[in-house]
């Protein structure tokens, strides 16, 4: 079994910068760590990998050069490969211009059985680049697995959770899943791994290496959605104590909301 796990290098704290022209995440590889989420999809796969010895992992990202650290990390985690994929003309991309070059990529890759990747990124909160993925590939997916219940020779039985119930989910391969946070307990990376994979040179593809090399299906120019306008929100501190019986006080309140707008 060839698994593909989906990885994404995101801001590591809320302090970042927004190219005032094309309004889109300044990533220059300073202050930035592997997606939260995309641990929980990485163990994953290695619980799976852990229960057979014919089971390879592949992990893949799309990025700056400097986007390897987080390839780097996933090598050490358990992952046996993993590739780039970067260009210039892939700056900007919206969800679905993303999805489609990573579709692009995998099956560049391709003999694939499985795609894990996490639910969504902590920087877009989109979680539809997972599922975008699956319908440019053609293939079935599962959203928001929780467990991993049962691993076949021809199909994966899940648990996938939703608002307000659980679902058993058989699916066939090849197949995509995004996994839930907390569906496990993510593992550190190997300091033994490192030293073994210390000469690991990851493989970087671009625009030139895939089937379709078209630009305009890449990046800004192949984003239909994209950002018009972004900036911090302002911070206030204002305070306003409030005095009185329970009763003036509750109306004082609903006025003060109302005058906000919040009611």
């Amino acid at each position: 079994m060839k698994i593909i796990t989906c990885i994404k290098q995101v801001p590591a704290s809320s302090n970042v910068e927004v190219d005032p022209k094309t309004g889109v995440l300044i990533r220059d590889g300073n202050n930035v760590k592997m997606n939260p989420f995309d641990l929980y999809a990485l163990e994953a796969a290695y619980q799976i990998k852990n229960q057979s010895e014919h089971v390879s992992v592949h992990s893949i990202t799309m990025g700056p050069p400097s986007a390897t650290v987080v390839l780097k990390e996933a090598l050490f985690m358990g992952s046996d490969e993993a590739t780039l994929i970067s260009d210039r003309r892939f700056a900007g991309a919206d969800v679905l211009a993303t999805s489609y070059t990573l579709s692009q990529l995998i099956q560049l890759i391709g003999g694939y059985d499985l795609i894990v990747c996490g639910k969504q990124t902590t920087d877009g909160d989109t979680a539809q680049v997972g599922p975008e993925i699956a319908e440019f590939l053609g293939i079935p997916h599962v959203p928001y697995v929780k467990e991993i219940l049962e691993i076949k020779d021809k199909s994966i039985i899940l648990r996938s959770g939703y608002d307000s119930y659980d679902e058993k989910v058989e699916v066939s391969y090849p197949c995509l899943i995004t996994i839930e946070k907390g569906a496990n307990v993510p593992r550190l990376p190997s300091y033994r791994r490192k030293l073994q994979l210390n000469d690991y040179k990851i493989k970087i593809v671009s625009l030139k290496d895939l089937n379709d090399k078209n630009p305009d299906h890449y990046g800004l120019s192949g984003s239909p959605t994209q950002v018009e306008e972004i900036f911090p929100p302002h911070k206030r501190t204002e305070a306003i104590q409030l005095e009185g019986k329970s009763k003036d006080l509750a109306m004082k309140l609903a006025d003060i909301l109302k005058e906000s707008r919040f009611l």
